[in-house]
């Protein structure tokens, strides 16, 4: 007669590593070093100058959008991506205590905002297209 077969359990693994953070911490050492290069290289990407493209009177047709505030505040958006998802992030371990799923939340918030940011920045160093309004900026009478 065959043995019965384990019953299925559904959820996360049973034995939580509830304590502190090290030991998961120490075991994604290469993903936290990654962290800290992709935080480096977008470092470097702010600080270095980026293509200067030529704008001639024929782009500047292009460049003639109306100069406006920003739509979202500039103090708005590390709130909204960054600390807002942590509180939710901490919220809930709060009410699982199971640190590995907080240490990997973490690390995925993270890394695909770090990732944004280095593309992003990346592209902006390497196109170098001026801003939509670039000519009110530039003429803001309106006169060039």
């Amino acid at each position: 007669m065959p043995a019965p077969a384990a019953p299925i359990r559904l959820g996360a693994p049973t034995p939580y590593i509830t304590s502190h953070g090290s030991k998961v911490a120490r075991l994604h050492m290469y993903d936290w070093i990654v962290l800290v290069l992709l935080a480096v290289l977008d470092g470097i990407l702010n600080i270095i100058e980026p293509f200067h493209r030529f704008v001639g009177s024929d782009m500047m047709t292009d460049l003639r959008y109306p100069m406006k505030d920003n739509t979202v505040p500039f103090w708005a958006v590390p709130i909204i991506g960054i600390i807002g998802p942590m509180i939710i992030i901490t919220a809930i371990y709060f009410k699982r205590r199971n640190v590995y799923d907080l240490h990997h939340a973490i690390l995925g918030l993270l890394f695909s905002v770090l990732i944004t940011a280095v593309l992003t920045d990346a592209i902006k160093d390497g196109v170098g297209r001026p801003r939509p309004d670039f000519f009110w900026r530039c003429f803001p009478d309106g006169k060039p």
